[in-house]
């Protein structure tokens, strides 16, 4: 007879123990009870509890005026919890996590003295954000039933969940807790016990690159912020975000990362420090990078930082015809732009068809809009009238702006600004929309560089409000007024930056979605965990394999290159893997397989 193994039972929860009630705490005690659990909340103080069930109290109260819950749904779920002030109150609890201070030495006091109150089975967890599990673990004598449970602020809205194994959390444990945190309706993604776990690792180390770059004055706090949220569709700028994390918080994580992982790319940002030691930490202080109306206050006010009203751009030299060079999906969005912005536009293609080509699709597109009533026939009618489109780069000597989108190759554009030097009048500007070029190259290739900018749209065209400025140190500052003008009139969102790879928007993203492809060639979590925490938990519209797939590997692989080559920062070395999916053919969606399979979608 064949004895066929059964599936390992798996533990009831009934009782939750929640120990600290701050802001966090009282948030997983909220959840918890929301979802049918008795939880003891235990804190410090008769005084600290009653702060605990203000925070309850007022976040309940709150979901009952926006109708998400009705007073009698209020007074169950804070029946449900309990308090007190002495941990003995845990003895009956089959799961306990700690929301304390974020000190390695009272988390593990802790956990010591819980090794005497709880009952053998119960499972234990930490909801710390950076501190490393292992070690709070191993202080209690039972380190295979501990686990990282790290809860994401507010925890009754967000709904992911990190949970963190250490190389003794016992399977059972793990299994156990991801099918408890199911049941709260949350989604629990996985990870090793590395500082920051998914998503700060992957965040702080953005958020700290975007610090440098404006302890350097590349760009503005503005432009920076700017360019995230309209390049890359993120909710807010990350200087911003430090600022509302608290910059206090933010150097702690990352030098709790730093002195973990001894990656330089989380090493703080000196600004970082120097504002924290100033008191200037963001908007609980009232002031970090941008400055508020007062202490924790979500409104922004001008500050000596702030552009006047005076620095508007002004189109310093008349602009009336534009020039686009390229026949390809980018071209063809600038033409339209243009057109759409008042602008008569010659465009020049190799070859009648691809001109052809090119008002066709910008036919389909205005059409597409006549027919969702974002335009009437007549602006249709005057948008067309506007185009010219030849094969002769002749046919460009009297354009005002001249906007090259050829293929991304050094070689080609050189020998096409070459022949615009040659061909286009005296005072006209020469603008490349590449997106890691050195732009300062093809300024030199011809005779008139201060003439030369950068003019990085984003694609499609015709959507993205962003366009990059990309000014040398050649350029003229009447030609970089110039063309922000221009982008105003075109109704886009113009940010200036120096001559350097990836400009804002690439330096601070490709570097990010590189260290997510390190995080998935070291096992640490799957890339549909890895997409998870950080749409869930950081709230971005993609996750990075998604986007990786979306950009194509090839693409996002070059520009990789170019970063490592133009800063030499071992970081950014491309993370084999990504250059072992382009040798292999995978670059994504385009070819069907990239990070995932897409053959059978």
């Amino acid at each position: 007879m064949t004895s066929v193994a059964s599936e390992p039972t798996r533990r009831t929860f009934e009782t939750i123990g929640v120990i600290g009630l701050g802001t966090m705490g009282a948030g997983i005690a909220e959840v918890f009870a929301r979802n049918g659990f008795a939880v003891v909340g235990i804190e410090l103080t008769d005084e600290a509890v009653e702060r605990g069930c203000g925070h309850l109290t007022h976040s309940t109260g709150r979901a009952v005026s926006r109708g998400k819950m009705s007073e009698a749904d209020q007074a169950e779920i804070l029946g449900r919890i309990s308090f007190a002030t002495d941990l003995s109150a845990l003895a009956e609890a089959d799961f306990v996590v700690e929301a304390v201070v974020e000190s390695l030495e009272v988390k593990k006091d802790l956990f010591r003295r819980l090794d005497d109150i709880v009952k053998p089975e119960t499972i234990l967890a930490t909801n710390t954000s950076s501190l490393p599990v292992t070690e709070i673990a191993t202080a209690n004598t039972r380190p295979g039933r501990v686990v990282g449970v790290h809860f994401f602020n507010p925890a009754p809205v967000q709904n992911l969940v990190e949970i963190v194994r250490t190389v003794v959390t016992e399977p059972a444990v793990l299994a156990d807790v991801e099918g408890l945190v199911g049941t709260l309706g949350k989604n629990p993604v996985i990870c090793g016990d590395k500082a920051g776990f998914i998503a700060n690792t992957l965040l702080f180390g953005y958020l700290n690159h975007a610090a440098s770059m404006f302890e350097s004055k590349y760009a503005t706090r503005e432009d920076i912020d700017a360019a995230m949220r309209f390049g890359c569709g993120y909710p807010m700028g990350p200087l911003a975000l430090l600022d509302l994390i608290g910059l206090d918080t933010a150097y702690e994580i990352l030098d709790t990362m730093y002195k973990q992982g001894r990656d330089r790319l989380h090493a703080p940002a000196p600004v970082l420090r120097q504002m924290v030691s100033a008191g200037l930490l963001g908007r609980k202080s009232g002031r970090g990078f941008y400055t508020y109306e007062r202490e924790d206050s979500p409104v922004v006010v001008a500050d000596d930082k702030t552009p006047s009203a005076d620095d508007q751009p002004q189109l310093v030299r008349s602009v009336r015809t534009v020039g686009v060079v390229g026949t390809g999906t980018m071209a063809a969005g600038i033409v339209e732009v243009f057109a759409k912005g008042g602008f008569d536009v010659v465009y020049v293609g190799r070859s009648a068809a691809k001109v052809e080509g090119v008002r066709a699709t910008i036919e389909k597109s205005l059409d597409k809009a006549l027919q969702r009533g974002k335009l009437d026939e007549a602006t249709r009618d005057e948008v067309l009238g506007r185009l010219t489109g030849t094969t002769s780069l002749d046919d460009l000597a009297q354009v005002d702006l001249v906007v090259e989108a050829i293929a991304e190759d050094l070689r080609i554009k050189t020998t096409l600004f070459e022949n615009l030097d040659e061909i286009c009048k005296p005072g006209a500007i020469l603008a490349t929309t590449t997106s890691s070029l050195p732009v300062i190259e093809l300024a030199t290739a011809t005779d008139r560089p201060g003439d030369v900018i950068g003019m990085h749209f984003f694609n499609p065209a015709p959507i993205m409000k962003l366009v990059e400025v990309v000014s040398t140190v050649s350029t003229a500052e009447d030609v970089a007024e110039t063309v922000r003008a221009v982008c105003d009139r075109l109704g886009k969102v113009a940010v200036s930056c120096g001559d350097r790879a990836g400009f804002i928007v690439n330096a601070l993203l490709f570097p990010y979605l590189n260290d997510a492809v390190k995080m998935l060639e070291a096992h640490y979590a799957t890339a549909d965990d890895i997409d998870t925490a950080m749409k869930q938990g950081c709230a971005l519209p993609m996750g990075p394999f998604e986007l990786l797939d979306v950009v194509g590997n090839d693409v996002s692989l070059a520009i990789q290159r170019e970063l490592y080559l133009e800063f030499r920062e071992p970081g950014f070395a491309p993370a084999p893997l990504l250059e072992h999916l382009v040798t292999a053919g995978y670059l994504g969606r385009k070819t069907k397989r990239g990070f995932r399979d897409y053959t059978t979608r």
